[in-house]
């Protein structure tokens, strides 16, 4: 018997699938790209016949490269992208919301009276970015026909028949109950989604049901949110390491432990993974903008793409003066600001693309050190070191000024595709008995190391040049009159 697994990341911009054997590594792939549409009213969504069609596509492409039959396949998932479709027939009845979508800001604005008591209940602060809002936006907006799930409900229930979604996805709507991972119904309530049919909500690994989309009958025995696969594959599994994924948005996690920790900072708490029926949790926070953020600075022409971030940020020794806060799509944590809009100052006649590079890359990286700070406050001890993935990771100019602002190393993962790799191991763990995390996971090996190279000092002062730019936004933000 083959013991080899297929594990699928379905993501925001594209599908990627790996064949992966435990003696030889990954021994397949196939990539397959998705378009999500943005429009007005920071409206973001995508056909989800797209996604189900690019995670058909890419895991074929992937085991014919490998030209070898697998033993289980697994599934990560995007977290809050959500829709309504028919459970008879699998008919999608709605558009995917993307996580990006802001259309329920309307309906968090109604339950601001109980946004203290959803965060005690479920861990995370009340913001359209999370499921529930959307779903009640759904619900409200456009039908009250079939169920309405996060997309990897969909998408299992069409590759399988099962109805299931895995406990950290669950953790992501804003109705998972943080200590007893059960489906609260209060939560429920206040969203108005108390009638609705919730799937089962299922550990990571584990048999939930066999499908023929790739050819073969397969097992489906993994299933995962993609943030949570990629702490999984970096073996950031102890309480007080951490890792951060570059990728559309960035996200950083740091492991808690088996008990939820409540934070004050503005994280979020939720499920890393629950496995043999134990629940492990983890802090989060996310920056919305990454590479999102360098696309829009391609498509205004200042780059050609993310392979010029460090030929031309290197033509220059600074940012020249320049600040960038690259809120494009509003503050995440620990802000939670969604209505604040990104600024570009300090511009003058001398300013070359070179400089805005510069800024960019430093307002990202001071925004994930922010995240930083926030964790190690809420661990109360302090992050050793950050280990990292996602396309941006290529960028040594992004990752030096990582290292720079957060004064700790920054190591970079040897292993791309980290999402794919973790939710590949929980697919083994779902299929060999007894098999643990260590054994499952690659053992990790950093590609690159990058020290701080100046100051804590000199980190301070530009962390808080940054930080005064946030607090002018802020402000500016809460002075508009309300519309």
């Amino acid at each position: 018997m083959s013991s080899a697994v297929l594990a699928v990341d379905q993501g925001t911009s594209g599908t990627k699938a790996l064949v992966i054997c435990p003696e030889r590594g990954v021994i397949g792939t196939g990539t397959v790209p998705v378009y999500p549409r943005y429009g007005p009213g920071d409206r973001a969504e995508v056909d989800p016949m797209s996604l189900l069609d690019s995670v058909i596509a890419a895991g074929r492409q992937a085991l014919a490269e490998a030209g070898e039959p697998v033993a289980a396949v697994g599934l990560a998932n995007q977290g809050e992208t959500v829709l309504a479709w028919d459970p008879s027939s699998g008919a999608p009845l709605t558009e995917a919301i993307v996580w990006q979508d802001r259309r329920a800001e309307s309906i968090c604005t109604e339950l601001a009276p109980y946004a203290d008591e959803l965060a005690q209940l479920t861990g995370l602060p009340l913001d359209p970015y999370f499921a529930a809002g959307k779903m009640a936006w759904i619900r409200r907006e456009r039908t009250r026909e079939g169920v309405v799930t996060t997309s990897d409900a969909w998408l299992v229930h069409r590759l399988t028949g099962a109805f299931v979604t895995d406990a950290a996805t669950a953790g992501r709507t804003q109705l998972l109950d943080l200590d007893d991972v059960t489906w609260s119904a209060r939560a429920r309530e206040l969203f108005g989604l108390g009638s609705e049919r919730m799937p089962d909500v299922v550990d990571s690994a584990g048999p939930v049901g066999t499908t023929t989309a790739f050819g073969a009958t397969i097992p489906l025995t993994g299933l995962l949110v993609d943030q949570q696969a990629a702490l999984l594959a970096q073996s950031v599994t102890e309480p007080g390491a951490a890792k951060c994924t570059y990728g559309t948005g960035a996200f950083l996690l740091a492991q808690t432990g088996k008990s939820p920790l409540r934070t004050s900072s503005g994280l979020v708490s939720c499920v890393a993974w629950r496995l043999g029926g134990r629940t492990d949790y983890c802090l989060d926070g996310q920056v919305y903008t990454v590479a999102s953020a360098v696309r829009w600075l391609t498509e205004l022409g200042v780059i050609s793409g993310a392979a010029d971030l460090d030929p031309i940020g290197s033509g220059v020794p600074d940012t020249g003066g320049v600040t960038f806060v690259p809120a494009l799509a509003g503050l995440a944590a620990p802000w939670w600001r969604g209505d604040v809009r990104g600024s570009l100052s300090g511009l003058g006649l001398d300013t070359s693309p070179g400089h805005v590079v510069r800024a960019l890359c430093e307002g990202i990286a001071a925004q994930i050190t922010e995240l930083a700070a926030a964790a190690a406050g809420d661990l109360d001890q302090p992050l050793s070191v950050l280990r990292v993935d996602g396309g941006l990771t290529r960028s040594a100019l992004l990752m030096q000024t990582q290292a720079d602002l957060l004064q700790i190393p920054i190591e970079v993962s040897a292993l791309p595709d980290a999402t794919a790799l973790g939710v590949g191991a929980v697919a083994r763990m779902g299929i060999v008995p007894g098999l643990t995390i260590e054994q499952a996971v690659p053992r990790w090996e950093p590609a690159a190391v990058y020290e701080p190279a100046i100051s804590a000092d000199e980190a301070a002062q530009r962390l808080e040049r940054f930080r005064m730019h946030v607090d002018r936004l802020l402000d500016r933000s809460s002075s508009r009159p309300n519309r």
